[in-house]
């Protein structure tokens, strides 16, 4: 089985960071989707951005999944999606 660390370096080789500020760019330059993962209670309590799509961090892989019934059309949109 491999370990957590293994799992999170081998994200990385799959993702790329951002910057808040290459984000916000991305958003209003390149039509980049902020996705808030947050709880919905860290979203009552701290706000959202404007123009962010929250998909719950528990729910994330069956609203991505076009085979899901849970599916969410947003995800099937051909753009960036920024995850924070």
């Amino acid at each position: 089985m491999k370990s957590v660390e293994q799992m999170i370096q081998e994200a990385r080789k799959e993702i790329t960071g951002h910057t808040a500020s290459e984000a916000a760019r991305r958003v209003d330059d390149e039509g980049a989707l902020l996705v808030d993962i947050r709880d919905v209670r860290e979203l009552q309590r701290e706000g959202v951005a404007i123009g962010a799509q929250h998909a719950p961090r528990g729910m994330l892989e069956f609203w991505v999944d076009p085979e899901s019934p849970y599916h969410k059309p947003v995800f099937a949109e051909d753009r960036e999606f920024i995850f924070y």
